[in-house]
């Protein structure tokens, strides 16, 4: 998320219209991403109960299963990255935009692939509750994307601006560095010995693969509706014009900003259920559900007061347009409500994961989000919605949005109260 600050910090304060293409060009490229990388995390509730259970050489065959699964996610993500022109269309994303916004996602198409092998070598220290080899990798990947990424953008040195598309370069070479360090760590580090992950890659197990199936698809398809509502809020505010694009663009990346602290949240509380579940300990593992709902409510407070305080410095850190400024900040008004429920939610989705329920959650997501949420918004600002005129504001959306995730975040908590009070019982 820190790659995605800083490539709209450096195309805000390059062009206006860079911003405006950003806007576009990553909600497409966020959209593919987080929906495959949705299938893979799928997979650490599976890997946390083996790890749970005490079978490393099965841990470790899981994983070398999982590369078939992930050769299918990296074609489909590529070709949709490439071919991106009925989307825009279909979308009426501006001619202005569009040389720019293919230019954006070629480079990107590149990057996907190591960015998901990176997902899935995170994925595996997830599931064996050591995290902190990715934390210092990514955070020192950092500390190369944002020099490169001023440099690609601005020129210098005798290179030529590239602006959005040397944000992109840069996250190609970056994402490429840190599977490189990350196949070394695998290689070389005693943590990973046991798994015997390095032997010879067995043929494509069915069983196995349609146990991925069963898990991950739903799981993905969940997280494809989630951040494909967030694309198309985008392609449809590209209406409005560049003011209203890249005003939304800086109250997206801050929502997904926000959004991080659930998903860590979440993510770790999957992890510690499914070990528990895996270990047969499962009051342990209801214990874990009650904390992760504690300090996902406490955090969402916190920080959404915290937006609402400072929500016009952080719009003038990423434009300097006066009327970017100006909407962006009424916008962030919005965001911080809507990342009360955003994180309930999601950690919610987390917990029935560790349950094996993912149909359920999909269907969910399906109606509230893409109907209520996105329909809805689409209505309100265009063509008015019941005593509501037409808002022609990006706000449209985020309120509509608010109420599908809250509605959302309602029934999925009332069923897992139902899972974890039919399991004290048993």
């Amino acid at each position: 998320m820190a790659f995605g600050v800083t490539d709209t910090i450096v195309a805000g304060r390059y062009a206006e219209a860079s911003l405006a293409a950003l806007s576009v060009g990553s909600a497409i490229y966020m959209s593919v991403y987080v929906a495959l990388m949705g299938v893979l995390q799928a997979l650490l509730p599976v890997w946390a109960e083996l790890h749970g259970a005490k079978r490393p050489e099965q841990l470790g065959f899981s994983l070398r299963q999982s590369l078939y699964l992930m050769l299918v996610l990296m074609v489909l993500g590529m070709t949709v990255l490439l071919q991106p022109a009925v989307l825009l269309d279909w979308a009426d994303v501006p001619l202005s935009l569009r040389g720019e916004v293919l230019k954006y996602l070629s480079v990107l198409a590149l990057a996907l692939p190591p960015a998901l092998l990176f997902r899935l070598y995170s994925t595996l220290n997830q599931s064996l509750g050591k995290p902190l080899l990715v934390t210092w990798l990514q955070i020192g990947s950092l500390f190369v994307k944002i020099p490169l990424s001023i440099w690609f953008a601005f020129g210098g040195f005798g290179l030529a601006a590239q602006g959005v598309v040397g944000c992109a370069l840069a996250t190609l070479l970056v994402q490429s560095l840190m599977l490189i360090v990350a196949l070394w760590l695998l290689r070389t580090r005693a943590l990973y010995q046991p798994y015997r992950l390095w032997q010879r890659l067995e043929r494509p197990h069915w069983l196995t693969l349609a146990a991925f199936a069963r898990t991950g698809v739903p799981s993905g398809l969940t997280i494809l509706i989630e951040v494909t509502s967030f694309t198309l809020m985008a392609l449809f505010v590209a209406r409005q014009g560049t003011v209203a694009s890249a005003s939304h663009q800086i109250a997206a990346n801050l929502a997904a900003v926000l959004y991080m602290v659930p998903l860590a949240i979440g993510i770790a509380t999957s992890a510690r259920t499914s070990y528990w579940l895996g270990a047969g300990q499962a009051a342990q593992a209801r214990h874990a559900v009650r904390l992760g709902f504690l300090l996902v409510l406490s955090c969402a407070v916190v920080l959404a007061c915290t937006l609402v305080g400072v929500r016009e410095s952080l719009a003038q850190l990423y434009a300097r347009s006066p009327e970017v400024i100006a909407l962006a900040s009424s916008l962030l008004l919005w965001v911080a409500g809507f990342h009360l429920f955003d994180g309930l939610q999601a950690l919610g989705i987390f917990v029935l994961r560790c349950y094996r329920i993912t149909i359920t959650p999909f269907a969910i997501y399906g109606v509230l989000l893409w109907g209520l949420g996105l329909l809805g918004g689409y209505r309100l600002a265009y063509h008015g919605l019941g005593p509501w005129p037409a808002m022609q504001n990006p706000a449209a959306f985020w309120f509509a949005g608010m109420v599908a995730l809250a509605l959302a975040a309602l029934i999925f908590w009332l069923m897992i109260w139902q899972i974890i009070r039919r399991e004290s019982r048993a």
